[in-house]
């Protein structure tokens, strides 16, 4: 299934939290946090200002971006679970 996301919105893939934490405990799936990082695999074409002109977005497909723990909607697709968010819901892109 494709998604496209309308106006400001994007689709995110959240990373993995690790299942180790750095001093080598296994944490179980129940205790871990949902990671707040995520890859953008859709965005939509922006939003519309007051003047009907569409303002073209920041984030774009293939950015590594920091979210709220608990942004955003969770939506299944294909078996994978995703988030829609706004653009304004992106605390940062990530840059490496």
């Amino acid at each position: 299934m494709k998604i496209r996301p309308l106006n400001d919105r994007i689709l995110v893939q959240r990373l993995e939290e690790e299942a180790t934490s750095k001093g080598g405990i296994i944490i179980p799936d129940s205790a871990k946090e949902k990671p707040a990082e995520g890859k953008v695999v859709a965005a939509g074409k922006g939003r519309l200002n007051d003047k009907g002109e569409r303002v073209a977005m920041e984030v774009k497909v293939g950015d590594m971006v920091l979210f709220s723990k608990y942004g955003g909607t969770d939506v299944k697709i294909d078996g994978d679970v995703y988030l829609i968010m706004r653009e304004d819901d992106v605390l940062g892109i990530v840059e490496k």
